[in-house]
C-alpha cells in the first residue's frame, strides 16, 4: 500500500490553488480483476480523452456502446452505483469515479468488458495507482467548477444531505449502525488532491457478515471477500486489521466525492451527510443540477472570489461551512 500511496505525479501544489485546465490520462493503461457483485472477471482500460469528452465508459462486449457518467444514465442504486443506456450498463461506478475526481482528471474514456468495474481492494488505492501510472495531462482548455452560492438540501427520514457555500471542497460525513463496533463515526476532512490520495483513497467498502447471504441470493457480492472489503461479525472485523481506525466513515466519502462526479463538474463547497449511501447520492447530485440558481460556474480564482454572496444558516442538526 505504501508504494501506491508514496507515488505522485506531477509538481506539489498549494493545497488552496485549483487547478485550472482540463485534465486527461497522458497514455493508456489497463488492469484485471473481480466484478464484487458479478463474481466476473473483468479488464478495464483508461485511455485518454479530449477537453469537453468528460468521463465515459465504453462497453467492449456491446459493440462498443458508450456509457456518459453523468446523473441522466444513473440507472440501478443497490449496494453501488450503477449507470445505464439502452440495454448497456455500468456497475459499481463509484470508486474509480472518486479516484478521477480526486486527481483531477476531467475527461477520460473507461473500456471494459464486462458490466461491473472491477472492485480492487474495495478501496480507490488501485485506481489512483493506475492513473499514476498513465501519467496526467493537461489541456489547452479552462477547467469550469461548481461554485455553491446558496445551501441546498435533501432529507428522507434520518438520512440528511446538503452543500453550503465554501471557499474550497470539503466533506463533513457521519454514519450510524447497530453494531458494537459502529455505533457512530463522524469526520470532516478538505478534499485536496494529496489528502484524497493519502486520507480517503485507502479506506475500503464494508459490509456486515449476517447480509452476506441474503445479499449472494439476490445475485449480489458473489465476488466479495476479505481481500476486497471489510466484514464485519456480531462483535468485530473478521479482517486482520484496519487501515484506520475510521475506515468506515472514510469509505463513505469516498463513496459520495465518486457519487458527485455524476454532477460533472467539480465542486466548491461543504458537503455535508449523515448515514447517506448511493440512492441518497444520486438523488442529491440531480437536485442540484435542479438548482440552478444555488450554484455559479466559474473558471478561475477571480470569478471563484467574485461568485461569493451572502446566504442563510445551515439547517438544524447539520455544521456549517468554513
Amino acid at each position: 500500500m505504501s508504494a501506491v500511496l508514496a507515488k505522485r505525479s506531477g509538481k506539489v501544489r498549494s493545497a488552496t490553488s485549483l487547478i485550472h485546465t482540463q485534465r486527461t490520462v497522458r497514455r493508456s493503461v489497463s488492469c484485471s480483476g473481480i466484478g464484487l457483485h458479478s463474481g466476473q472477471k473483468v479488464t478495464l482500460r483508461l485511455k485518454p480523452a479530449p477537453r469537453g469528452h468528460g468521463i465515459r465508459f465504453r462497453r467492449l462486449d456491446l459493440d462498443g456502446l458508450e456509457v456518459p457518467a453523468t446523473v441522466s444514465h444513473v440507472a440501478r442504486l443497490q449496494y453501488a452505483t450503477g449507470l445505464a443506456r439502452d440495454e448497456g450498463t455500468v456497475e459499481t461506478v463509484e470508486h474509480l469515479l472518486a479516484a478521477l475526481v480526486g486527481l483531477g482528471i476531467d475527461n477520460v474514456l473507461v473500456e471494459l468488458n464486462h458490466a461491473e468495474v472491477p472492485i480492487m481492494d474495495g478501496s480507490a488505492a488501485s485506481f489512483v495507482y493506475l492513473v499514476h501510472e498513465a501519467g496526467i495531462k493537461s489541456l489547452s482548455a479552462p477547467r469550469r467548477f461548481l461554485k455553491v452560492v446558496r445551501p441546498i438540501s435533501l432529507s428522507r427520514g434520518d438520512k440528511r444531505i446538503a452543500l453550503y457555500p465554501s471557499d474550497h471542497f470539503k466533506v463533513t460525513y457521519s454514519i450510524s449502525f447497530d453494531h458494537p463496533l459502529l455505533r457512530y463515526q463522524s469526520r470532516t476532512m478538505r478534499v485536496t488532491e494529496d489528502a484524497f490520495i493519502d486520507e480517503i483513497a485507502p479506506a475500503r467498502t464494508f459490509g456486515f457478515l449476517k447480509e452476506v447471504e441474503m445479499l449472494r441470493q439476490r445475485g449480489l457480492a458473489l465476488g466479495g471477500s476479505l481481500d476486497n472489503a471489510i466484514v464485519l461479525g456480531e462483535t468485530g472485523v473478521l479482517n486482520s486489521s484496519l487501515r484506520f481506525d475510521d475506515e468506515f466513515v472514510r469509505h463513505k466519502i469516498l463513496d459520495v466525492i465518486g457519487d458527485l462526479a455524476l454532477v460533472g463538474y467539480p465542486i466548491i463547497g461543504h458537503l455535508v451527510a449523515h448515514r447517506g449511501g448511493h440512492a441518497l447520492h444520486a438523488s442529491f447530485a440531480r437536485k442540484i443540477l435542479d438548482n440552478a440558481e444555488a450554484w455559479r460556474l466559474v473558471k478561475s480564482e477571480a470569478e471563484h472570489v467574485a461568485a461569493r454572496a451572502p446566504v442563510a444558516g445551515p439547517l438544524q442538526g447539520t455544521v456549517p461551512a468554513s
